[in-house]
């Protein structure tokens, strides 16, 4: 079977809880890698290069580009942000399976580059409870939240290009319903053609009748 990893990117509405999501499957499973994005954005406490963020100038987030070294790119508000190609690379070789967390046009991007691309969306059991969790957190103005919450009907417009939902109810339950999808890919037969060519040679001795 293939040893190679699989590459899951990971997209859902704000307050869908993508990233405590994240954190318990890297917790309870040791055969995933998060991705980790570059960025041009100052650091904040705490941060370190490599950890968070790969943190770089805007000349060399721009060489970066040119040299096509990254998977995807976007600028936000005056900072860029990205997915570094050699990083995702290096983990799938390992044999690492790489979650990647961003948002839509990004995914869409990601998987256009690479079709094996497995894409999930996050999503809360319904609108109700999105707003409970954006007002739950305290941490943003209600003028912040309405725009989540408007951004989120033009994201659900979307989660039809998805290959999977993900309804975030319970969150061990949805963590293993993720590892359960991923881990299923390994078997899918795009996945394992050179498995499948090496069993029919074999097999096709039968045929002879030895």
């Amino acid at each position: 079977m293939s040893d190679r990893g699989m590459l899951a990117v990971v997209s859902g509405f704000s307050g869908a809880g993508k990233g405590t999501l994240m954190k318990r499957l890297l917790e309870k499973y040791d055969c995933y890698a998060l991705s980790v994005s570059a960025t041009t954005r100052a650091p904040r406490d705490g941060e370190e290069h490599g950890r968070e963020y790969f943190f770089h100038t805007k000349e060399e987030f721009e060489e970066l580009i040119l040299q096509d070294a990254l998977i995807e790119y976007a600028k936000y508000v005056d900072n860029y942000y990205g997915t570094p190609k050699s990083y995702v690379e290096k983990q799938l070789e390992a044999g690492k399976d790489v979650i990647l967390e961003i948002e839509i046009q990004g995914a869409l991007k990601v998987k256009e580059k690479l079709p094996d691309t497995l894409l999930l969306f996050v999503t809360p059991p319904s609108a109700e409870e999105l707003k409970r969790r954006l007002e739950g957190r305290g941490t943003e103005t209600p003028e912040v939240i309405a725009s989540r919450l408007r951004r989120a009907s033009e994201e659900a417009k979307a989660m039809p290009l998805y290959d999977y939902i993900l309804v975030n109810d319970d969150l061990e339950t949805c963590v293993d319903q993720m590892h359960e999808i991923i881990q299923s890919q390994h078997n899918t037969v795009a996945n394992n053609t050179s498995f499948i060519e090496k069993i029919t040679d074999e097999v096709s001795v039968f045929a002879k009748g030895e």
